[in-house]
């Protein structure tokens, strides 16, 4: 069967030593399919002893027809913001535990590896969200996200205030250690922890989670994807706040600043190995297989 994917790229856990030999391994293996390889350059960076040919992310979005992330969901997230406007697929594969988004065992790679080359494998399409934070009528700084967006204290003993908006409508104003916005990819992270329900990847929706509200009736709400949400902080000191994309991008937040949050109109699109199971993913991470 032919191969639809004639470049691959590959994208590591950052500053991990030990992952030289899966990348070894799933090179090799690739190029023995007659696949080019192109590995991210900061990967390389921390890995001198593998021969293979770099490209930094936005070569490796343009000329890469498949991605394949090798670490955790935070390498995965990592890899999802900046590929996500090339519209090149993804496959995550886990180093050593189970992940939500890299669901390929280490000791199956070239298995399942296979398959995907063969065409044996599932599409999911899953959204990001594009965030700005305005302050004084400019915008000064915009960051995207696929699990969340979050608002939260800079100081442990302190909470800040804030409007919520949704397509310009007064929602509420909140007194609380935070907001976290998350899409159906991250209600299984941050959100969770914070007591949001858990959406299943295939729902347009988007789940505001409070932190520690100071009124205990402020609790998630659950609202389609293609609203805009925007956030105006009412009362903070000059570094109280600040907001975080996927808990990898932060800026600090003043009193007043408003921000902005909508979907991105092209969405990321992951490859699974057959036999894909989101709610075997559940039970496994969440242990709801285990008897009390």
């Amino acid at each position: 069967m032919n191969c639809k994917f004639k470049s691959i790229g590959i994208i590591g856990k950052y500053a991990d030593p030990h992952i030289d030999e899966a990348i070894r391994t799933l090179s090799d293996h690739l190029k023995s399919r007659g696949v080019k390889v192109l590995l991210d350059e900061g990967t390389a960076s921390n890995l001198p002893t593998l021969d293979i040919p770099t490209a930094s992310r936005e070569e490796i979005g343009t000329r890469c027809d498949l991605t394949i992330v090798v670490g955790g969901d935070g390498t995965f997230l990592d890899a999802a913001r900046s590929l996500s406007d090339h519209g090149v697929p993804l496959v995550g594969v886990n180093l050593g535990r189970l992940g939500f988004l890299v669901d390929v065992s280490p000791t199956e790679i070239q298995g399942r590896l296979d398959e995907i080359l063969n065409g044996e494998y599932t599409v999911e399409e899953r959204f990001l969200l594009h965030a700005q934070v305005i302050r004084d009528g400019e915008t000064i700084m915009e960051g995207d996200a696929l699990n969340d967006v979050v608002l939260h204290k800079w100081e442990v003993a302190r909470m800040i205030e804030f409007a919520t908006y949704i397509n310009g409508s007064f929602v509420h104003t909140h007194r609380s250690d935070g907001l976290i916005i998350s899409t159906p990819t991250g209600s299984t992270a941050y959100a969770l922890s914070g007591g949001g329900p858990i959406l299943h990847p295939m729902l347009d929706a988007v789940v505001l989670v409070p932190i520690c509200p100071h009124t205990l009736s402020h609790r998630p709400l659950v609202v389609h994807a293609n609203n805009q949400i925007e956030i105006e902080i009412s009362h903070a000191g000059k570094n109280d706040g600040q907001i975080t994309c996927d808990g990898q991008i932060h800026h600090r937040l003043e009193m007043g600043d408003r921000i902005r949050i909508h979907t991105k109109s092209r969405r990321l699109q992951l490859l699974h190995p057959k036999g894909y199971d989101y709610y075997q993913i559940l039970r496994a991470k969440l242990h709801w297989a285990e008897h009390p």
